[in-house]
């Protein structure tokens, strides 16, 4: 991870915020998220809403984000959907035919591509696009697995296995269904969504980013999106991903910045330096052995232990010294 002498609100021009934990879990908004969101913007940052969730539109979706205090138009949300659409619309002809398993959004996505969404596999579609929905039957997977099986391009928004649900529980994601047809058909889909490039080639192309920050709370989605689209990213703790998570995390899941919540866009961060075997951020420092001390802000303690666990490959040790800052 990196310090930055200024707040990142001010030095990224657009913020490229993932919705669920990190602005609102469910339908009930992360505590802070507005104010801070609304602060970053008084500072110059543009915002944009990308998700994996394909079953609402881009319009319910700013609605939604309304609802808990962040004011949005459609314009600003970014969808899997519209990354599928995107792709097919690349390879297949104006009109062509494509089998949706999935909700509205996917199916208002498609149209807006100029592709023509169907719903059964007699109809001969060229395509299967596939994404979440909460009331999605057998009938359809079994549909989209016969087209699939028939030769139909097999498209999946996303292949998040979880979804967050109230109370911290989790709930089967579209990559949990998308093993149905993948089952059936022995046929692997091509995925749009997070961590994949389409999501994050059509978020720079409908903001035109110079330089996007990707926020986040997830590691395999977010975060290593953001490493597999050569952007900086911030990880904020609000929704699936906890400290022990990120000292266990591979290089690809390591993110740029981490912050306790999306005040992380606002202030300056400490980067951790080396002095003699011990590595140092803010007010904390942890030994060569792994040993915490300090006080000050447990961010820049946690960021001092993730390069020392990280360039030692002591997970153990660096587990128990988690008690020491939180």
């Amino acid at each position: 991870m990196r310090g930055i002498d200024r707040p990142p609100a001010e030095a990224y021009d657009v913020g490229v915020l993932d919705l669920d934990g990190v602005v609102y879990i469910g339908h009930d908004p992360v505590p802070g998220a507005a104010g801070a969101l609304e602060k970053a913007r008084a500072s110059g940052m543009r915002l944009a809403f990308a998700t994996n969730n394909a079953s609402r539109t881009p319009s319910a979706t700013a609605a939604l984000l309304g609802d808990v205090g962040v004011p949005a138009a459609a314009e600003d949300v970014v969808t899997s959907a519209q990354a599928a659409a995107r792709l097919l619309s690349e390879r297949l002809p104006a009109g062509s035919k494509v089998l949706v398993v999935g909700g509205m959004g996917l199916r208002q996505a498609l149209r807006e591509a100029g592709l023509r969404p169907v719903s059964t596999a007699a109809e001969e579609p060229a395509a299967v696009a596939q994404g979440y929905s909460p009331g999605l039957s057998y009938d359809l997977l079994a549909e989209g697995a016969q087209a699939v099986a028939a030769g139909a391009i097999f498209v999946a928004s996303n292949g998040d296995t979880t979804i967050p649900g109230k109370g911290g529980r989790l709930r089967p994601g579209n990559g949990a269904l998308v093993q149905v047809i993948r089952t059936a058909t022995g046929v692997d889909p091509i995925v749009t969504g997070k961590p994949e490039r389409p999501l994050h080639r059509e978020t720079i192309l409908r903001t035109g980013a110079e330089r996007p920050l990707i926020v986040g709370d997830r590691l395999d989605t977010d975060i290593e999106g953001a490493h597999n689209g050569g952007a900086d990213s911030l990880l904020v703790f609000t929704g699936v991903t906890d400290p022990r998570a990120l000292l266990a995390a591979p290089p690809r899941h390591r993110p740029t910045y981490v912050s306790a919540d999306l005040n992380g866009l606002l202030v300056p961060h400490n980067g951790v330096r080396r002095e003699g075997a011990a590595y140092v951020c803010g007010g904390w420092t942890v030994s060569g052995d792994l040993e915490v001390s300090g006080d000050g802000d447990p961010m820049d303690g946690l960021r001092a232990l993730c390069a020392a666990v990280w360039d030692s490959g002591d997970l153990e040790r660096g587990e128990r010294a988690l008690d020491r800052l939180f």
